[in-house]
């Protein structure tokens, strides 16, 4: 690429570097979670919620457990007042749940502000102004003093408008916008300037977000900056460092997660990280993060689907396939071997009665976002394998496919997949598999069997039988003994005109079902002169049934390859 010469690096590294974040390996509880998707990725919409929409967005936040949430700036225009004057008319905001507004530090915006707050029960008053380099020089054409006094008059109003609503629980917070293009040394100055001006105690913290309103450095440096604020701001004890990463070098999450570990106490960000530009920080993802460590996110994400559904209703926007937890194919497993692993941590966890979640290929269980296995995980197309296609018929249709079949079936399968160029879904897999396996019944069907048992005084055990038979259009009646009813009816099919060519491998049998109504379900494999293999599988509420109908299978697959002769 040309041009890179003009780039250089806008962000400023903190005075003292000392990076004792770096000690840690994970997050250890969960952060203070604020949406700010009804104001920072709503005004990133193309066509913004409207009232009733922002109404029922806000519900559905409160329902996904945040207990904080920015609805707006209600100063801005008339339907973000609205918006905040109904939540509160409408006593719509829960009594565990704070809203936050946003406010820039000019008095008459303020006191808009604080209007539209008449009558809340509890709110975050959340001031700003930019504080970064590029803005002071380019923008406001201001020293540092005179930003520092921005600030300052902004904090002091709003101390005198929250003298003026004793009924209400105000608290405040402050925000160096652009604080990742800030110089560290002045970015502190500012805040500290704040704190001592809002004097925050135990019972009324003041939070201070840092934001990386433009993401300008690799993640390890934004959180060096967090720890040289969380180190030396005034009153620390008493305040809430809040974090807000914008993603446009795509790293909102890591900025997020290694803020967290530098000191940070609070989130502001949005679900699957809609917002200005690239987005903000995506809540989901740093939750489920968390989540995944065993570490409980305070957030209740349990019906994914659900979630991704109302989400992309309200913001016209599509969650990407491959998003973090969210997308409709994280869990997919196309490759054969992946599925192949898959298929046997299940296996090994259901035999072992395993309670910590350890499957390959899986960080968390799909089943606690609302996923499911045979849909969600386990997806055939010509990439698979005998093992996935294997696992979608034992869990889906409850066939435990014999290990030595499984690799004829695989490659019946992704044979079709590939040649149609598609996906199969569970439903056509079975189709396939039922149409070449189960019950076939053509040119070959017995359509009676009937076995009396014969002994002599050298053995016992044998078995005779009379079986009616149609071969091509031809009905047979005949009779033959065998060691065993299979072996009998074998016997007996062998005394038709037809040419038979054919020995036993193998049988198997299991229960189709759970419940005591449960068909059979039987595995016959044969083998010809040449070796070749042939498998029929048997379906039937008798398992003697079960059993013939399989042989019938398994003979009429060989006839399908190899045609019957006289």
């Amino acid at each position: 690429m040309k041009n890179y010469e003009k780039y250089q690096i806008g962000y400023f590294m903190p005075p003292v570097n000392k990076m004792k974040w770096t000690k840690k390996d994970h997050i250890e509880t969960a952060p203070i979670w604020c949406s700010v998707d009804l104001r920072d990725g709503n005004q990133a919409l193309v066509v913004p919620m409207s009232l009733d929409e922002k109404i029922e967005f806000f519900q559905f936040l409160v329902s996904l457990g945040f207990k904080e949430i920015e609805v707006g700036f209600p100063a801005a225009s008339k339907t973000e007042y609205t918006f905040l004057r109904t939540l509160i008319a409408k006593n719509l905001i829960p009594d565990d749940v704070t809203i936050q507004v946003l406010t820039q530090s000019r008095e008459h915006i303020i006191k808009k502000t604080f209007e539209a707050l008449q009558g809340v029960k509890k709110a975050i008053v959340h001031l700003y102004n930019s504080t970064s380099f590029a803005q002071r020089q380019q923008v406001f054409k201001k020293t540092q003093d005179e930003i520092v006094e921005i600030a300052v008059t902004g904090a002091k109003l709003l101390n005198k408008y929250r003298a003026t609503m004793p009924e209400s629980e105000i608290s405040f917070e402050y925000s160096p916008e652009s604080f990742t293009g800030t110089e560290m040394e002045f970015a502190l100055r500012i805040c500290n300037e704040v704190i001592d001006i809002w004097k925050p105690t135990p019972s009324n913290k003041v939070i201070i977000n840092l934001p990386a309103t433009v993401s300008m450095s690799m993640p390890h440096v934004y959180a060096s900056q967090i720890e040289y604020m969380n180190d030396h701001l005034h009153n620390r004890d008493n305040l809430i460092i809040s974090l807000h990463p914008h993603n446009d070098r795509g790293t909102a999450v890591a900025d997020a997660e290694l803020g967290i570990l530098a000191g940070g106490d609070r989130v502001e960000g949005t679900l699957f990280g809609n917002g200005e530009r690239t987005g903000n920080v995506d809540i989901i993802t740093v939750a489920m993060n968390m989540y995944a460590h065993g570490v409980d996110p305070k957030l209740n994400f349990s019906d994914m689907p659900a979630i991704v559904e109302t989400y992309e209703r309200f913001t016209d926007l599509a969650v990407h396939p491959r998003q973090p937890y969210g997308g409709q194919l994280v869990f997919a497993a196309f490759s054969g071997s992946h599925q192949d692993a898959i298929a046997k941590g299940m296996a090994y966890h259901e035999e072992n009665n395993l309670n910590q979640w350890t499957i390959p290929y899986l960080p968390i269980d799909p089943h606690d976002v609302g996923r499911k296995y045979d849909a969600d995980v386990i997806r055939i197309n010509s990439q698979s394998g005998k093992g996935g296609i294997a696992y979608i018929l034992e869990q889906s249709y409850g066939y435990a496919i014999p290990q030595k079949m499984r690799e004829e079936v695989g490659y019946l399968v992704k044979g079709i997949s590939d040649n149609a160029h598609k996906e199969l879904t569970p439903e056509e897999i079975y189709e396939i598999f039922k149409k070449e396996y189960i019950n076939v019944f053509e040119p070959v069907d017995i359509t009676d069997a009937t076995f009396k048992k014969v002994s002599t005084y050298k053995s016992e055990g044998g078995m005779l039988v009379d079986i009616s038979v149609t071969i091509d259009g031809n009905e047979f009646e005949v009779s033959a003994s065998g060691n065993g009813r299979l072996d009998a009816v074998s016997n007996a099919l062998k005394k038709t005109p037809y040419a038979f060519d054919y020995t036993f491998v193998t049988y198997s049998e299991h229960a189709l079902e759970a419940d005591s109504n449960s068909r059979a379900c039987a595995y016959v494999a044969l083998t010809d002169r040449s070796g070749e293999l042939y498998w029929g599988i048997g379906i039937h509420d008798d398992i003697i049934l079960a059993s013939i109908n399989a042989l019938v299978s398994a003979i009429n697959r060989q006839k399908k390859i190899r045609p019957l002769t006289t």
